[in-house]
C-alpha cells in the first residue's frame, strides 16, 4: 500500500483538548474544521483529550456541526487532565489507536501537561502539532495563549463587583484567582480593577507588611481595600497552601490562601473582611473577541502546519505574528509574570 502524502486530498487528521477548559476551544475547532475542509480534509474530534485516545472516544466534524461555535463557552469535544504516561502502556495505546483511527495527523490543543505529552509522542513517531491554551497564560514561547484574556476580563468584572460592596461597608475584601506558579490572571484583573494590593506566586508575601499596609490605609481614612491574590501565593519561607489532592500530572489542587490571609489581617486588626474565591466562574462562560480572534488564528495555522509537514511544532503569538516554535521548547519552563509588570502592580497599590 502506498504511503500517502500529508498533501493528499483525503487526508484524515485529529484534534483533542487538555487540562482545564478556558474560552476559546470551541473557536480554534471551529478553525481548524473549516481550514481542513479547505484542503478536502476529513477531520475527527477525539473526546475527553488523552483519554479519548485510550479509550477511542471519537466524533466526525464538519464546518456545518462548528460554524457557530466561535463565541460559545466550553468546549464540545469536552476535556480531562489524563496522562498517558501513567497507564499501563498508556503512550503505545495511544500510537496504536491513532493508527486504527487512520489518523494521518493529530493538534492537540492544551497548556504545558497536555503539550509535554505531544512533545513525548512526537518522539515516539507520532505526527502532532500543538496549539497554546491555558487561561493562566504560563506557557512559554508565546507571548498569549487563548482563555487568557477571556478570564481576565471575567475576573475584573468580579473583582469590580467585590470592590463596590467593600466600599458600601467599609469593609476588607479579598478575591482569590487562579494562578499556580505565575500570577498572570491576578496582576492583570488586578491592575485594570484598581485592587488596592495585588499578591503574586512570583514573590512570598511578608504577613507583617499586608497588615502595615492595611492599617495605614485605615488611619488615612481608607477602610474599605480590595486585595487580588492568586492562589499560588505564599507566605515568606512557606509552602503553597493545598488541598492534599494530585491529578495524574503532579499537581496538587490548590486553595486556601485567601481564607488564611483574611483570618490573619483579622486577627491583627480586628477589621471586618470578606473572600471570594474566583475559579470556574471565570474559566467558564463566552470568549472575549480577543480570544475569538487568537483561537481562529492559531487553529488555521495549526492545520497549515500539518500540511507544510511541520510537526512537533506549537502555534505561537510573536507581537501581531503568528509563528511556531517546537513543542520541546513551548514546554521546557514555566512563563512567569516579568519584572516589568510585577513592578506596575506595586506602583498601582495605594
Amino acid at each position: 500500500m502506498q504511503r500517502k502524502s500529508i498533501c493528499d486530498p483525503d487526508l484524515k487528521i485529529g484534534i483533542l483538548n487538555g487540562g482545564g477548559d478556558c474560552a476559546g476551544l470551541n473557536a480554534v475547532t471551529r478553525a481548524v474544521v473549516k481550514r481542513a475542509e479547505e484542503y478536502g480534509w476529513e477531520v475527527i474530534g477525539i473526546r475527553h483529550g488523552w483519554d479519548g485516545l485510550l479509550n477511542v472516544d471519537t466524533m466526525k466534524l464538519t464546518y456545518k456541526d462548528v460554524r457557530n461555535l466561535i463565541n460559545t463557552g466550553g468546549t464540545i469535544l469536552k476535556t480531562s487532565r489524563t496522562n498517558p504516561s501513567k497507564r499501563p502502556n498508556g503512550p503505545e495505546t495511544v500510537l496504536e489507536n491513532v493508527k486504527k483511527l487512520g489518523l494521518d495527523a493529530l493538534i492537540g490543543v492544551g497548556g504545558d501537561d497536555t503539550l509535554g505529552v505531544a512533545a513525548m509522542l512526537y518522539k515516539k513517531g507520532l505526527k502532532i502539532v500543538g496549539v497554546p491554551k491555558t487561561m493562566d497564560n504560563d506557557l512559554s514561547s508565546t507571548d498569549f495563549t487563548f482563555g487568557f484574556d477571556s478570564a481576565v476580563e471575567e475576573a475584573t468584572h468580579e473583582i469590580d463587583s467585590l470592590k463596590t460592596t467593600g466600599e458600601s461597608h467599609d469593609r476588607i475584601m479579598i478575591a482569590e484567582v487562579f494562578g499556580r506558579h505565575a500570577g498572570w490572571v491576578a496582576a492583570y484583573s488586578g491592575i485594570a480593577s484598581g485592587a488596592n494590593l495585588i499578591i503574586l506566586p512570583e514573590e512570598p508575601f511578608d504577613m507583617d507588611e499586608v497588615v502595615s499596609f492595611i492599617k495605614k490605609r485605615h488611619e488615612r481614612g481608607e477602610k474599605a481595600t480590595m486585595i487580588v491574590l492568586a492562589e499560588g501565593a505564599t507566605l515568606k519561607n512557606s509552602k503553597t497552601f493545598d488541598q492534599g489532592k494530585v491529578d495524574e500530572f503532579g499537581h496538587v489542587r490548590l486553595g486556601g490562601i485567601g481564607e488564611f490571609l483574611a483570618g490573619e489581617i483579622e486577627k491583627r486588626t480586628k477589621y471586618d473582611i470578606r473572600v471570594a474565591v474566583l475559579a470556574h466562574q471565570i474559566r467558564g462562560g463566552q470568549p472575549t473577541a480577543f480570544d475569538r480572534v487568537l483561537s481562529t488564528r492559531f487553529g488555521l495555522a495549526a492545520v497549515d502546519l500539518v500540511k507544510e509537514g511541520k510537526f512537533g511544532m506549537m502555534v505561537s503569538l510573536r507581537g501581531t505574528m503568528i509563528t511556531s516554535v517546537s513543542l520541546e521548547e513551548s514546554t521546557a519552563k514555566q512563563r512567569t509574570v516579568d519584572p516589568q509588570l510585577i513592578a506596575v502592580t506595586k506602583q498601582v497599590s495605594y
